[in-house]
């Protein structure tokens, strides 16, 4: 039986690689920060890249990115995801995972369901529309996220491989 996503929890919990790029050039990180839904009639994501982040140049020169789901069992390697920088080093080589080069995008061959979207909408986050408390955690020293809205495009399955 394969896990089912469950939308409250999914960033937050379980977490996500966001990546963006292609064969060539990308670059992946995990993400707990995120959403699905729908806007403008289209089904979206929404995800939460800082801009002094690799990945955030990776989702500014892109238009399409994924966000991938993993079983828990992957837990460790999004870990790895999470703490190196594509800067310093071969982090994905270093998680063990398995890149899959898609027609719009990168994904790992190990994630259980991944969505292409196509970017369709970019802001950066304003520190004075925020909670003083949220401001205080995240951003003391650092720009804000840059959130990015991509519609779902295509929708892949490990079973899809």
């Amino acid at each position: 039986m394969k896990p089912e996503l469950n939308t409250l929890q999914i960033f937050n919990k379980d977490w996500a690689l966001v990546t963006a790029g292609d064969k060539q050039s990308f670059n992946t990180m995990t993400i707990g920060w995120g959403g699905l839904g729908t806007l403008w009639s289209k089904p979206v994501a929404t995800v939460y890249v800082k801009p002094c982040r690799y990945t955030h140049g990776f989702m500014e020169r892109n238009d399409y990115f994924t966000v991938s789901f993993f079983d828990g069992k992957y837990k460790k390697e999004l870990g790895v995801l999470g703490t190196k920088s594509g800067r310093d080093c071969d982090k994905v080589a270093l998680s063990g995972l398995t890149p899959r080069f898609l027609p719009n995008g990168v994904t790992f061959c190990e994630a259980c369901t991944t969505l292409v979207c196509k970017k369709i909408y970019r802001q950066d986050l304003d520190l004075n529309a925020m909670p003083q408390d949220a401001v205080d955690r995240y951003y003391q020293g650092e720009a804000p996220h840059t959130m990015y809205i991509g519609e779902v495009v295509d929708i892949i399955r490990n079973s899809d491989v």
